[in-house]
Formats: structure tokens, sequence, C-alpha cells
């Protein structure tokens, strides 16, 4: 499918109530309102295909850049394109799903996602540690550097209440993330679960709701899931 050919196909699943929904989300005009279930049908037809994926990223429709995404090839993206990605990711669907589904599956993702927690942009450090949180359920332990992670874990802890909006929302993602992926930390972010607490994020005006750390990592410890691994984040 070319560009102009996919365009129309998004154009043809915008439904008013996804775009509602997604407007006090955050999302911004123009864009149609496609659910991810007619985005999927798409990507049936255009698999993973990389210099699409690039032109859809490029128009800056929020439909098209999350099905930018999911349509990444991970071997072909480049650092560079992951560069101008997190740069145009206006909105958490953007920053905190799309550009770390795609970094974590390649070879530099851990090193962005390094880079990317250390910038004053919020959505840009948001995607940092989501990225690094992706990596935690891709990678087997024995593949990850632990000891990096411990530190991460403990800095997100100390942290969590007093950084940007965003970035405390992917935090507190992160603690989980570490609780549930990695075993031998799952004690640690346990513990520093039950220290942090509530995380008081603005979620606008919108239903949605911080995860309680301690909850979520109980639960994966009551299904006897932790450390389970995942073939993808995308979704």
């Amino acid at each position: 499918m070319t560009l102009s050919e996919t365009m129309e196909e998004l154009k043809s699943y915008g439904n008013d109530q996804t775009k509602k929904t997604l407007l006090k989300h955050g999302a911004k005009e123009p864009f149609y309102g496609v659910k991810v279930s007619d985005l999927k049908k798409i990507l049936k037809k255009t698999k993973k295909n990389y210099e699409l994926s690039l032109q859809l990223y490029e128009t800056g429709n929020s439909d098209a850049m999350y099905l930018a995404g999911l349509m990444a090839d991970e071997k072909k993206i480049t650092k560079s394109d992951l560069q101008k990605w997190v740069k145009g990711a206006y909105w958490y669907y953007i920053s905190e799903y799309t550009v770390p589904w795609v970094a974590s599956e390649t070879e530099f993702g851990f090193e962005l996602g390094l880079e990317w927690i250390e910038s004053e942009d919020e959505n840009t450090a948001a995607a940092g540690w989501q990225t690094l949180s992706c990596i935690s359920a891709l990678k087997a332990d024995e593949d990850l550097d632990l000891k990096i992670y411990d530190k991460l874990l403990a800095r997100a802890a100390s942290k969590v209440h007093n950084d940007k909006n965003r970035v405390s929302m992917s935090m507190n993602a992160f603690i989980i993330a570490i609780g549930s992926n990695i075993t031998s930390l799952t004690y640690k972010a346990m513990k520093l679960a039950q220290k942090v607490g509530k995380v008081e994020v603005n979620m606008g005006d919108t239903a949605c709701k911080v995860p309680l750390a301690k909850t979520y990592i109980q639960k994966i410890i009551d299904k006897n899931r932790i450390g389970k691994k995942r073939k993808t984040c995308r979704c």
C-alpha cells in the first residue's frame, strides 16, 4: 500500500466517539479517531514496512503515527529515525507506547532509553522510562544489565513523586515492570512500591487512574507470572 492509500483507509475507519475520547487524552487535530482493532486490519495488509512506517509517522496524524509503530521494522529502523520519532511524539499514546515499543526491540534500545530519561523534555523522558520497562519484559534476565536496573529502580522510587506529570506516571510503570519482569528484583521493587504508595498524576478530563504499584506487582505474584517474558510489547 502507498501512503495515500493507507491514509484513505485510515480515514474510512474514523470513529467519532474514539476521536472524542482521544482528544480528551491529548491527541490533536488533524486525525480520524481510528480504533486499534481497525489499525490492525490495515497492518494485516502492509505487514512490517520500514519505508511506509516512516512516511506515516511524518504525517503527524496520531492514527498514522500509532500505525507506524505497529508496522515499524525493528531490524531496519535506525537510531536516527527513533531520535526523530521521540522528538515528534507530542502526546503519551505516541511517547509512552509507539516509540518505546519499537525502540525496545532494536539493538540500541537500551542505549536510547538511558539517554532519553535524562532529557528535560517530559515526553522524551517518559519515553525513556517506558523503553527500559519494555526491554525488561522482552529480554531474559541474564541478558539485562541488572546492576543498572537495580540503580534505576531506586532512582524511580526516590523521584516518582517529584517529577513531571507523565515522567512520574512512567516511573511508576517502571517500578511495576521491574517487579513483574526481573525475578531477582521483585522483592526490592515490592518494598519500594510499598514506600512509594499512591502516585498522583494529573489525568486530565479522563477516567484513567494511576495503578498502585504494590497492588499490581502482588497480582503478578499471585498469578505466578513473575519473570514471564514477552515476544513484543506492541499491541
